[in-house]
Parts: structure tokens; C-alpha cells; sequence
């Protein structure tokens, strides 16, 4: 497995990236999940109840979805082991001592947090407080 495991490595080097657009997480059926191309999903997981995806604002609005609470995708450039440690922990931990929630997908080389899009600017502060090596924009 690649990717770096040493927490003090990764939070120096943490890179928080703000992706463009907004999205927005529904659960579908298996039918509507068939009408959606596969690169308009960002991300999909089949739960019992049904399949969890993330789309963007403009695939939900093609698809006639529900309307869903908007979050902004920001990405940790870092690329980090899928069994280091602490991550997680550390740039929740940081987010809720100023209440922002966070919903957060593991990639195979990064980590992914969606935030409520109003909590955008103070999710992208915070976040580079806990990566002191990137400067504050």
C-alpha cells in the first residue's frame, strides 16, 4: 500500500484544495442509478437501504433529483495511506471546535470532505491552520 503514514508528515503537508462547483449527496434506486452516467457520479456506495451517490448540482438538476443540501468538495492533496492514523481525527477534530461538519471519503490517494457550502472560507482557514507549512490565502 503506498501513500504516506507519519501523521506529523502528513499534517505538515496537508494542502487543503477547494474543487470548483457544488454537490450534493442523495440515496437512489437501482433504476435511477442506471439513467446517471457513470462519469456524472462523483461517488457512489451501495448501502442496504439503497445506493448513496454524490453528484454535482448540475447532474441533480439534469436528472430531476431532489433538491439537496449543497456542500463544496475541498480535497487534501496530500497523498495519504489508507491506514494512517490520526488523519482523520485531526482536520475533524480542528473543523468541529468551530462547528463544521464534515463528510469525509477516503480516496485511494487522497482524502475528500464535503462541507455545507456556507462553511466553505472557514473550513478552507481552518484546515490550513492545522497544515502550518501552507500559508493562509
Amino acid at each position: 500500500m503506498s501513500g504516506e503514514t507519519d501523521l506529523a508528515v502528513l499534517l505538515k503537508t496537508l494542502k487543503p484544495e477547494l474543487n470548483e462547483g457544488l454537490y450534493s449527496f442523495y440515496c437512489v434506486d437501482s433504476l435511477t442509478l442506471t439513467e446517471i452516467a457513470l462519469d456524472e457520479v462523483l461517488m457512489s456506495f451501495r448501502e442496504k437501504e439503497g445506493v448513496s451517490v454524490i453528484v454535482s448540482q448540475q447532474t441533480a438538476i439534469k436528472h430531476n433529483l431532489i433538491k439537496g443540501k449543497l456542500f463544496s468538495w475541498i480535497t487534501l492533496s496530500v497523498h495519504s495511506s489508507l491506514t494512517a492514523v490520526g488523519l482523520t481525527a485531526a482536520f475533524s477534530t480542528a473543523l468541529a471546535k468551530v462547528n463544521i461538519s464534515c463528510n469525509v471519503i477516503a480516496g485511494y490517494y487522497h482524502d475528500h470532505i464535503f462541507v455545507a457550502c456556507e462553511d466553505t472560507e472557514r473550513a478552507m482557514q481552518e484546515l490550513r491552520s492545522v497544515c502550518p507549512s501552507v500559508s493562509r490565502k
